[in-house]
């Protein structure tokens, strides 16, 4: 149970980081607002056609007395908004990392390189087409785990009692083990950390992932929050990394604000 504690601290820590280091933190927020413009407009188009799709899909509910055309089509609409609505959280922090990757790669090897007792930070050596590459098709294996287990959550939401009281609370431990792997994959891959690994490390420490993500997942709940916590989730997550591979890590909690100064090389 004290992982639990200890992986939420890892959550407050990597927000304290970046409010001491405003260039990351402002760099850090343009992947998430172009990801949320995209998703908005895709809620938005569903809202205002969701139900034409829907009368177009049922033809077979044409021949229907009234009022049972409109009730099953309004329920299937209500059914395609509220899976839309899970899926974009269970998705948004994975197409946000995939924008964002040169952003977030750099901002979690600063924070390496700050906590780490000689002041360097594991490089993968590979090129940054590769990263993508690796990336993406990581992303995509832990997005369609995602949608599975949001399709069969949705579904056993129907249940009487159990779907309106259990469910929801295992909905929320699912999807904070999904954030915390899709944000630790971002300093474990440039460790050499594979998908099956990550997922192995993670699933020994559950409560720590649980402390971490749960936690951040119920506050990307409220509409623009996932945009202003997404840098800090990565630091938090980086340091959340190290103590996964038993990186020995100082303290740097009380520094004063440093500047940034830029690297040969280096991509904001």
């Amino acid at each position: 149970m004290r992982d639990l504690g200890v992986g939420f601290n890892y959550l407050v820590q990597g927000q304290r980081w970046v409010a001491r280091h405003g260039k990351q933190y402002g760099f850090g927020l343009v992947p998430g607002l172009i990801t949320l413009v995209l998703y908005a407009a895709a809620l938005v188009t569903l809202a205002l056609y969701g139900e034409d799709f829907v009368t177009w899909a049922t033809p077979f509910a044409d021949d229907w007395t009234s009022p049972w055309p409109g009730l099953f089509r309004g329920f299937l609409t209500a059914v395609l908004c509220a899976l839309a609505l899970l899926l974009s959280v269970l998705t948004f922090t994975a197409v946000t990392l995939l924008i964002g990757q040169p952003f977030y790669e750099n901002l979690s090897e600063k924070v390496d390189r700050d906590v780490s007792p000689d002041g360097t930070a594991p490089e993968s050596g590979l090129p940054l087409w590769r990263e993508l590459w690796i990336s993406g098709r990581d992303s995509l294996r832990i997005v369609v785990r995602a949608v599975l287990w949001g399709v069969l959550l949705f579904a056993l939401g129907f249940v009487p009692f159990v779907g309106q009281t259990v469910i929801p609370v295992i909905g929320f431990f699912v999807t904070g083990f999904f954030l915390t792997e899709e944000l630790t994959a971002v300093a474990l891959q440039r460790r050499g950390v594979d998908l099956r690994a990550r997922l192995s490390l993670l699933r020994s420490r559950k409560m720590l992932v649980w402390g971490f993500g749960t936690p951040l997942g119920l506050a990307f709940l409220v509409p623009f929050v996932a945009v202003f916590l997404m840098p800090g989730a990565v630091a938090g997550a980086t340091l959340m990394a190290r103590d996964l591979r038993g990186e020995e890590t100082e303290t740097t909690e009380d520094a004063p604000e440093t500047v940034d100064a830029p690297e040969e090389g280096a991509t904001p």
